[in-house]
């Protein structure tokens, strides 16, 4: 989240006007993130996120916000689209797309627990299962085309030997998707960028459910969602959640617990087993290509906070010296 587009309070009250959402009391724009610019609003009857979105058109938007509304009505706890009285939740606002959700209860979990972890892993296992149904489809727009066109642009900008790593990894990565292995992978929606700050916990007395485990209360931050393997999403989550952040190293622990609670909704293919380690190493160096354009390539943004591109160069370079063991 960040703030590239100013909204006043009185563009914010009339916009939220005829959804039906209350009188607007306060708005507070949102220094996490990097891609949309989003506001928390509360109103007199409720808490919501406004987001307005700067790379999105309003010809890819409705694949997200539809995913979201299918995801909620299947008892996937995540924000639910605010729709007009003709039932749309796409919408204008300073002249760009926007839409405004329930702004989930709780707070991230930024240093889990292996009970965080399976809590994650079997709510992202239903959550691709109930995707299964979604009737409408579109890529993965950070997967590996993007990934062809914009190594070329950061190359520039690295020493010698990033470049010669981000080079032979995505060649790497090419060799992998032409492979029968790769095509038999199971596929659908994706979340794509499920990392700890885009998961809520519940806090407080409640925060463990009726068995003592931790409560999760959603997922958000669905804009970068596409059909792409599922094996994809479970790579994302497992470079962020199972690793040792200063380090890139893999806690062993964390990833089966990751792996065993997933599997207890969704068993792995064998193909899936195979691709696992490659699949990791994929993941890292999307974030590492994403990381280094926007600290090379930034955009002007109120409050906006860069992701260090170095963390997912080392851990793409941990899960080449000690691949990723299904």
């Amino acid at each position: 989240m960040a703030v590239y587009t100013e909204v006043s309070f009185e563009q914010a009250r009339h916009f939220l006007e005829p959804l039906g959402l209350g009188q607007l009391q306060t708005m507070e724009g949102c220094s996490g993130g990097i891609e949309n610019t989003n506001y928390f609003v509360t109103t007199d009857k409720g808490a919501y996120v406004l987001t307005l979105f700067e790379r999105l058109t309003f010809e890819q938007l409705p694949f997200y916000l539809r995913l979201m509304k299918h995801l909620a009505n299947n008892g996937i706890p995540v924000p639910d689209p605010a729709a007009n009285r003709d039932g749309d939740i796409l919408h204008r606002l300073v002249d760009k797309p926007a839409a405004v959700v329930n702004r989930l209860r709780g707070k991230s979990e930024l240093a889990p627990s292996g009970d965080h972890c399976a809590a994650v892993a079997g709510m992202l296992a239903n959550m691709h299962l109930a995707a299964r149904e979604f009737p409408m489809a579109q890529p993965n727009l950070r997967g590996l085309p993007w990934w062809n066109e914009t190594v070329p642009v950061v190359l520039p900008y690295l020493e010698t030997p990033q470049a010669t790593l981000l080079q032979s990894e995505l060649a790497y990565q090419n060799h992998v998707a032409a492979s029968s292995s790769f095509a038999a992978l199971p596929r659908g929606p994706i979340h794509a960028d499920l990392f700890r700050d885009n998961v809520m916990f519940e806090t407080g007395p409640e925060a463990l459910d009726n068995r003592g485990q931790p409560q999760l209360t959603g997922f958000f931050d669905f804009y970068f969602a596409g059909v792409d393997s599922w094996l994809f999403d479970i790579a994302v989550c497992l470079n962020d959640w199972c690793v040792d952040l200063p380090t890139g190293v893999e806690d062993t622990a964390r990833t089966q617990r990751f792996l065993a609670a997933y599997e207890a909704v969704r068993p792995l293919t064998a193909a899936e087993r195979q691709l696992l380690p490659a699949t990791a190493r994929a993941a890292a160096l999307r974030f590492w290509i994403s990381r280094l354009w926007d600290f090379y390539l930034p955009r002007e943004a109120t409050m906006l906070k860069a992701h260090d591109p170095t963390h997912f160069e080392r851990v793409l370079r941990q899960r080449l010296a000690k691949p990723l063991n299904p």
